[in-house]
């Protein structure tokens, strides 16, 4: 068995990477290893050779249970991808994936061509474009009457009410609060997504892995969208807009990317 195996960053036509400059590439994975295009007809993949001791499927997961091992070759990967990227409509691959020869990755360029250039034509001219969404839970909380519809027919009752009356329906505001700030983070996720999916070629809710709480507020939600380069500015546009509409209720959008567009790479096994 060879001492080495294949890493592979991202694949793109051979065409487009043969103009980049061979002395350009940033580092490669590892520090002492060189990258290198791996060529097949009209499709090129981005590899460097790597040790088999520290990158077989046995010793790769290992690895990845040491957060400073993975941290800093995670960052080199992502610093490729983006640089391949930023040049030419670029396929990424995800972190860590190996090919135990340069067959292999000669024998998937072969067989996947046809999908991988589909997917190549596909993603012209596009980027992804990440959006947060963000909820200050004390702000949303104290602006929630004017905010939620329901309460604020309430309130509205109660203003009209007899003092007895009031009393109770400022009970039953105060009991509802929590439940319609919920409501609301919920519908205004919503109308963000359906704004935004209509200012791109296609948008994706990620999941959330854990709660995330920063300056900004408490994370609500995580959006992928692909987005034409030649239609950014009508898709940040509304993003401000949508921004500025819920900022009063202690919701903040966070516009981030470009990034490869790993989130809409379908129809390729790797």
């Amino acid at each position: 068995m060879s001492e080495i195996v294949y890493y592979v960053y991202c694949i793109a036509e051979s065409a487009a990477v043969m103009q980049l400059p061979a002395d350009s590439l940033p580092a490669a994975i590892e520090e002492d290893a060189q990258l290198e295009w791996i060529s097949v007809n009209k499709l090129a993949a981005l590899a460097s050779r790597v040790p088999m001791s520290s990158y077989s499927e046995e010793q790769l997961a290992e690895h990845l249970t040491d957060a400073t091992w993975t941290a800093i070759r995670a960052m080199r990967h992502e610093t490729v991808v983006e640089y391949v990227a930023k040049r030419a409509t670029t396929i990424p691959l995800r972190f860590g994936t190996i090919y135990l020869e340069r067959e292999g990755v000669e024998e998937m360029l072969t067989e996947q061509g046809r999908d991988l250039e589909l997917i190549i034509e596909q993603l012209r001219g596009r980027e992804e474009w990440g959006v947060n969404i963000y909820s200050d839970r004390a702000v949303l909380l104290s602006s929630i009457t004017s905010v939620s519809p329901v309460l604020r027919e309430l309130v509205e009752q109660s203003e009209k009410a007899s003092p007895g009356q009031s009393y109770l329906l400022q009970k039953k505001i105060d009991a509802m609060r929590v439940d319609e700030a919920r409501a609301a983070v919920n519908r205004i996720v919503d109308q963000v997504e359906e704004k935004l999916k209509e200012q791109s070629d296609d948008g994706l809710r990620l999941r959330i892995l854990k709660v995330e709480t920063t300056e900004h507020g408490e994370l609500k939600a995580k959006f992928a969208f692909l987005v034409k380069r030649a239609g950014f500015e009508e898709f940040r546009d509304a993003a401000e807009r949508l921004a500025q509409e819920h900022q009063p209720a202690g919701i903040r959008l966070e516009l981030t990317g470009p990034w490869p567009v790993y989130n809409f790479v379908t129809g390729f096994t790797g």
